[in-house]
Protein backbone atom coordinates (compact mmCIF):
# COMPACT_ATOMS: atom_id res chain seq x y z
CA UNK A 1 0.00 0.00 0.00
CA UNK A 2 1.43 3.43 -0.95
CA UNK A 3 2.74 5.44 1.99
CA UNK A 4 0.70 8.33 3.37
CA UNK A 5 2.08 11.84 3.04
CA UNK A 6 2.41 13.20 6.58
CA UNK A 7 2.78 16.79 7.79
CA UNK A 8 6.37 16.04 8.78
CA UNK A 9 7.18 14.78 5.30
CA UNK A 10 5.63 17.86 3.68
CA UNK A 11 7.80 20.04 5.91
CA UNK A 12 10.88 17.96 5.11
CA UNK A 13 10.23 18.38 1.39
CA UNK A 14 9.73 22.12 1.88
CA UNK A 15 13.11 22.36 3.62
CA UNK A 16 14.82 20.56 0.74
CA UNK A 17 13.07 22.48 -2.03
CA UNK A 18 15.02 23.38 -5.14
CA UNK A 19 18.31 22.65 -3.36
CA UNK A 20 17.45 18.98 -3.73
CA UNK A 21 19.30 17.19 -6.53
CA UNK A 22 15.89 16.29 -7.93
CA UNK A 23 13.26 18.94 -7.05
CA UNK A 24 10.94 17.56 -9.73
CA UNK A 25 10.75 14.30 -7.79
CA UNK A 26 9.71 16.19 -4.66
CA UNK A 27 6.97 17.99 -6.55
CA UNK A 28 5.81 14.67 -8.02
CA UNK A 29 5.69 13.14 -4.54
CA UNK A 30 3.54 15.97 -3.18
CA UNK A 31 1.19 16.21 -6.15
CA UNK A 32 0.96 12.43 -6.49
CA UNK A 33 -0.13 12.07 -2.88
CA UNK A 34 -2.81 14.71 -3.40
CA UNK A 35 -4.04 13.13 -6.64
CA UNK A 36 -4.19 9.67 -5.07
CA UNK A 37 -5.81 10.78 -1.80
CA UNK A 38 -2.76 9.81 0.26
CA UNK A 39 -2.42 12.97 2.37
CA UNK A 40 -2.54 11.76 5.98
CA UNK A 41 -4.37 14.86 7.22
CA UNK A 42 -6.83 16.13 4.59
CA UNK A 43 -6.38 19.65 5.96
CA UNK A 44 -2.79 19.50 4.69
CA UNK A 45 -3.87 19.06 1.07
CA UNK A 46 -3.66 22.75 0.19
CA UNK A 47 -0.44 23.00 2.21
CA UNK A 48 1.16 20.22 0.15
CA UNK A 49 0.16 21.93 -3.09
CA UNK A 50 1.56 25.28 -1.93
CA UNK A 51 4.87 23.70 -0.94
CA UNK A 52 5.04 22.11 -4.41
CA UNK A 53 4.18 25.48 -5.96
CA UNK A 54 6.97 27.15 -3.99
CA UNK A 55 9.53 24.60 -5.21
CA UNK A 56 8.43 25.16 -8.80
CA UNK A 57 8.49 28.94 -8.37
CA UNK A 58 12.04 28.90 -7.05
CA UNK A 59 13.03 26.63 -9.93
CA UNK A 60 11.61 29.21 -12.35
CA UNK A 61 8.56 27.22 -13.43
CA UNK A 62 6.02 29.92 -12.68
CA UNK A 63 3.25 28.55 -14.93
CA UNK A 64 3.10 25.17 -13.19
CA UNK A 65 3.46 26.87 -9.81
CA UNK A 66 0.42 28.98 -10.68
CA UNK A 67 -1.60 25.88 -11.57
CA UNK A 68 -0.83 24.32 -8.18
CA UNK A 69 -1.65 27.52 -6.28
CA UNK A 70 -4.98 27.60 -8.11
CA UNK A 71 -5.63 23.99 -7.03
CA UNK A 72 -4.76 24.90 -3.44
CA UNK A 73 -7.47 27.58 -3.47
CA UNK A 74 -10.04 25.00 -4.54
CA UNK A 75 -8.91 22.62 -1.80
CA UNK A 76 -9.34 25.23 0.95
CA UNK A 77 -12.21 27.48 -0.15
CA UNK A 78 -13.10 28.68 3.35
CA UNK A 79 -9.54 29.72 4.24
CA UNK A 80 -8.06 30.55 0.87
CA UNK A 81 -6.65 34.04 1.42
CA UNK A 82 -3.01 32.99 1.67
CA UNK A 83 -3.24 30.69 -1.37
CA UNK A 84 -4.97 33.47 -3.32
CA UNK A 85 -2.19 35.89 -2.40
CA UNK A 86 0.39 33.39 -3.68
CA UNK A 87 -1.61 33.04 -6.89
CA UNK A 88 -1.78 36.82 -7.25
CA UNK A 89 1.97 37.16 -6.81
CA UNK A 90 2.62 34.47 -9.41
CA UNK A 91 0.32 36.16 -11.89
CA UNK A 92 2.28 39.39 -11.45
CA UNK A 93 5.58 37.60 -12.04
CA UNK A 94 4.15 36.01 -15.18
CA UNK A 95 3.30 39.43 -16.58
CA UNK A 96 -0.44 38.95 -16.14
CA UNK A 97 -0.61 42.18 -14.18
CA UNK A 98 -4.35 42.86 -14.48
CA UNK A 99 -5.25 39.41 -13.15
CA UNK A 100 -2.64 39.50 -10.41
CA UNK A 101 -3.66 42.94 -9.21
CA UNK A 102 -7.33 41.95 -9.25
CA UNK A 103 -6.56 38.93 -7.06
CA UNK A 104 -4.51 40.88 -4.53
CA UNK A 105 -6.76 43.95 -4.55
CA UNK A 106 -9.74 41.77 -3.61
CA UNK A 107 -7.77 40.71 -0.52
CA UNK A 108 -6.55 44.19 0.38
CA UNK A 109 -9.26 44.82 3.05
CA UNK A 110 -7.64 42.06 5.13
CA UNK A 111 -4.80 44.48 5.90
CA UNK A 112 -7.25 46.40 8.09
CA UNK A 113 -8.70 43.36 9.88
CA UNK A 114 -6.13 40.54 9.97
CA UNK A 115 -2.81 41.09 11.80
CA UNK A 116 -1.14 38.42 9.64
CA UNK A 117 -2.23 39.74 6.24
CA UNK A 118 1.03 41.53 5.52
CA UNK A 119 1.81 38.54 3.28
CA UNK A 120 -0.17 40.53 0.70
CA UNK A 121 2.38 43.32 0.60
CA UNK A 122 5.16 40.72 0.61
CA UNK A 123 3.77 39.37 -2.66
CA UNK A 124 3.59 42.87 -4.12
CA UNK A 125 7.12 43.71 -3.03
CA UNK A 126 8.53 40.39 -4.25
CA UNK A 127 6.99 41.08 -7.66
CA UNK A 128 8.65 44.49 -7.83
CA UNK A 129 5.66 46.62 -6.80
CA UNK A 130 7.28 48.14 -3.71
CA UNK A 131 5.68 51.56 -4.17
CA UNK A 132 2.23 49.99 -4.24
CA UNK A 133 3.06 47.78 -1.26
CA UNK A 134 4.01 50.91 0.68
CA UNK A 135 0.81 52.63 -0.43
CA UNK A 136 -1.31 49.72 0.83
CA UNK A 137 0.44 49.63 4.19
CA UNK A 138 0.02 53.38 4.62
CA UNK A 139 -3.65 53.22 3.64
CA UNK A 140 -4.36 50.43 6.12
CA UNK A 141 -2.64 52.36 8.91
CA UNK A 142 -4.57 55.52 8.04
CA UNK A 143 -7.88 53.64 8.18
CA UNK A 144 -7.19 51.82 11.46
CA UNK A 145 -5.89 54.92 13.23
CA UNK A 146 -8.89 56.92 12.00
CA UNK A 147 -11.26 54.29 13.42
CA UNK A 148 -9.33 54.24 16.67
CA UNK A 149 -9.67 58.00 17.04
CA UNK A 150 -13.35 58.21 16.13
CA UNK A 151 -14.90 54.96 17.39
CA UNK A 152 -14.94 53.36 20.81
CA UNK A 153 -13.76 49.77 20.83
CA UNK A 154 -16.48 47.22 21.55
CA UNK A 155 -14.32 45.25 23.96
CA UNK A 156 -10.82 44.95 25.38
CA UNK A 157 -10.18 42.17 22.85
CA UNK A 158 -11.08 44.54 20.02
CA UNK A 159 -8.76 47.17 21.47
CA UNK A 160 -5.92 44.65 21.74
CA UNK A 161 -6.52 43.53 18.16
CA UNK A 162 -6.35 47.12 16.92
CA UNK A 163 -3.08 47.60 18.81
CA UNK A 164 -1.68 44.44 17.24
CA UNK A 165 -2.72 45.66 13.79
CA UNK A 166 -1.08 49.06 14.28
CA UNK A 167 2.11 47.56 15.61
CA UNK A 168 2.45 44.98 12.83
CA UNK A 169 1.67 47.42 10.04
CA UNK A 170 4.03 50.12 11.30
CA UNK A 171 6.90 47.64 11.64
CA UNK A 172 6.37 46.10 8.17
CA UNK A 173 6.04 49.56 6.63
CA UNK A 174 9.13 50.78 8.45
CA UNK A 175 11.17 47.81 7.23
CA UNK A 176 9.97 48.29 3.66
CA UNK A 177 10.87 51.98 3.69
CA UNK A 178 14.35 51.13 4.97
CA UNK A 179 14.76 48.63 2.12
CA UNK A 180 13.69 51.39 -0.29
CA UNK A 181 16.19 53.85 1.20
CA UNK A 182 13.50 56.35 2.19
CA UNK A 183 13.91 58.88 5.02
CA UNK A 184 11.93 58.65 8.24
CA UNK A 185 8.40 59.99 8.23
CA UNK A 186 5.69 60.27 10.90
CA UNK A 187 4.76 56.59 10.77
CA UNK A 188 8.42 55.56 10.92
CA UNK A 189 8.71 57.59 14.10
CA UNK A 190 5.62 55.83 15.43
CA UNK A 191 7.19 52.46 14.62
CA UNK A 192 10.31 53.45 16.57
CA UNK A 193 8.25 54.61 19.55
CA UNK A 194 6.26 51.38 19.61
CA UNK A 195 9.42 49.28 19.53
CA UNK A 196 11.02 51.40 22.25
CA UNK A 197 7.97 50.78 24.42
CA UNK A 198 8.16 47.02 24.01
CA UNK A 199 9.34 46.27 27.53
CA UNK A 200 6.34 48.09 28.94
CA UNK A 201 3.99 46.46 26.47
CA UNK A 202 5.15 42.99 27.49
CA UNK A 203 3.86 43.69 30.99
CA UNK A 204 0.38 43.59 29.47
CA UNK A 205 0.78 39.92 28.64
CA UNK A 206 -0.70 37.25 30.89
CA UNK A 207 1.41 36.39 33.92
CA UNK A 208 4.23 34.04 33.08
CA UNK A 209 7.72 34.18 31.67
CA UNK A 210 8.32 36.37 28.63
CA UNK A 211 10.43 33.49 27.32
CA UNK A 212 8.34 30.76 25.66
CA UNK A 213 9.27 27.16 26.36
CA UNK A 214 9.03 24.96 23.26
CA UNK A 215 9.34 21.19 23.03
CA UNK A 216 10.49 19.44 19.84
CA UNK A 217 8.16 16.64 18.79
CA UNK A 218 10.07 13.72 20.35
CA UNK A 219 10.58 15.67 23.58
CA UNK A 220 6.93 16.72 23.66
CA UNK A 221 5.76 13.13 23.39
CA UNK A 222 8.27 12.00 26.04
CA UNK A 223 7.26 14.87 28.34
CA UNK A 224 3.60 13.85 28.49
CA UNK A 225 4.51 10.18 28.76
CA UNK A 226 6.77 10.77 31.77
CA UNK A 227 4.56 13.37 33.50
CA UNK A 228 0.94 12.70 32.44
CA UNK A 229 -0.34 15.41 34.77
CA UNK A 230 1.16 18.01 32.41
CA UNK A 231 -1.53 17.13 29.89
CA UNK A 232 -3.58 19.87 31.57
CA UNK A 233 -0.87 22.41 30.71
CA UNK A 234 -0.33 21.44 27.08
CA UNK A 235 -2.53 20.69 24.05
CA UNK A 236 -3.14 17.13 22.94
CA UNK A 237 -0.79 17.18 19.95
CA UNK A 238 2.61 18.57 19.10
CA UNK A 239 1.21 20.32 16.02
CA UNK A 240 -1.14 22.29 18.26
CA UNK A 241 1.71 22.98 20.71
CA UNK A 242 3.77 24.72 18.04
CA UNK A 243 0.68 26.46 16.63
CA UNK A 244 -0.08 27.84 20.11
CA UNK A 245 3.52 28.93 20.49
CA UNK A 246 3.44 30.76 17.15
CA UNK A 247 0.17 32.49 18.06
CA UNK A 248 1.56 33.54 21.45
CA UNK A 249 4.59 35.07 19.73
CA UNK A 250 2.33 36.92 17.29
CA UNK A 251 0.30 38.28 20.22
CA UNK A 252 3.45 39.38 22.05
CA UNK A 253 4.71 41.09 18.91
CA UNK A 254 1.40 42.90 18.52
CA UNK A 255 1.81 44.28 22.03
CA UNK A 256 5.23 45.60 21.16
CA UNK A 257 7.37 42.65 22.20
CA UNK A 258 11.02 43.01 21.24
CA UNK A 259 13.72 40.32 20.93
CA UNK A 260 11.12 37.54 21.03
CA UNK A 261 11.93 33.89 20.72
CA UNK A 262 11.70 30.43 22.23
CA UNK A 263 13.89 28.25 24.39
CA UNK A 264 13.96 24.55 23.55
CA UNK A 265 13.28 22.11 26.36
CA UNK A 266 14.28 18.49 26.85
CA UNK A 267 12.91 15.86 29.23
CA UNK A 268 16.40 15.02 30.49
CA UNK A 269 17.14 18.70 31.08
CA UNK A 270 13.88 19.28 32.93
CA UNK A 271 14.41 16.22 35.13
CA UNK A 272 17.92 17.35 36.02
CA UNK A 273 16.74 20.89 36.73
CA UNK A 274 13.78 19.88 38.90
CA UNK A 275 15.45 17.15 40.91
CA UNK A 276 12.97 16.00 43.54
CA UNK A 277 10.63 18.97 43.06
CA UNK A 278 7.22 18.33 41.52
CA UNK A 279 6.89 19.08 37.80
CA UNK A 280 4.21 21.75 37.62
CA UNK A 281 3.68 25.01 35.76
CA UNK A 282 5.82 26.97 38.22
CA UNK A 283 8.70 24.53 37.70
CA UNK A 284 8.27 24.81 33.93
CA UNK A 285 8.47 28.60 34.16
CA UNK A 286 11.66 28.42 36.24
CA UNK A 287 13.13 25.88 33.84
CA UNK A 288 12.39 28.19 30.90
CA UNK A 289 14.10 31.06 32.71
CA UNK A 290 17.17 28.89 33.28
CA UNK A 291 17.35 28.09 29.57
CA UNK A 292 17.01 31.76 28.67
CA UNK A 293 20.53 32.31 29.96
CA UNK A 294 21.81 30.20 27.06
CA UNK A 295 20.04 32.41 24.53
CA UNK A 296 16.83 32.40 22.53
CA UNK A 297 15.94 30.93 19.18
CA UNK A 298 15.00 34.27 17.66
CA UNK A 299 11.51 34.95 16.31
CA UNK A 300 10.34 35.67 13.70
CA UNK A 301 12.73 34.24 11.14
CA UNK A 302 12.63 35.60 7.60
CA UNK A 303 9.80 34.26 5.45
CA UNK A 304 12.27 32.23 3.40
CA UNK A 305 14.47 31.20 6.33
CA UNK A 306 14.24 27.92 8.23
CA UNK A 307 11.31 27.82 10.65
CA UNK A 308 12.02 28.37 14.35
CA UNK A 309 10.31 25.06 15.29
CA UNK A 310 13.17 23.00 13.88
CA UNK A 311 11.19 21.29 11.11
CA UNK A 312 13.69 22.41 8.46
CA UNK A 313 10.91 23.86 6.31
CA UNK A 314 10.75 27.52 5.38
CA UNK A 315 8.95 29.68 7.93
CA UNK A 316 6.40 30.86 5.36
CA UNK A 317 5.46 27.24 4.62
CA UNK A 318 5.54 25.99 8.22
CA UNK A 319 4.58 27.92 11.35
CA UNK A 320 3.75 31.29 9.76
CA UNK A 321 0.44 29.96 8.35
CA UNK A 322 -0.33 28.32 11.73
CA UNK A 323 -0.76 31.73 13.36
CA UNK A 324 -3.73 32.28 11.06
CA UNK A 325 -5.53 29.20 12.33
Amino acid sequence: MPELLTTDRIEEIGSLGPESPDPAALVAELVGAVDEGRVADPEDTAYALLVAADILEQAGDLADALALATRAIAEQPDEDAYARSVRGGLLLRLGRSDEGMAELTALRPLLETNPNATYLVDELADAGHTDLALEWLTGALDAILERTRNQQHESEDAQDEAAAMIYGLTQRRHNLREEMGLPHDEYDNLADRLRAASDHALDALDEGPATLLFWPQAEFDALLLRWPALADSYPASWDEHRAQTERALVDASGLGGLDLGVVVGSVAGLAAFAGDDPIDEETLDEYADSLDEAGLTAWPPGRNDACWCGSGAKYKKCCLPRSRG
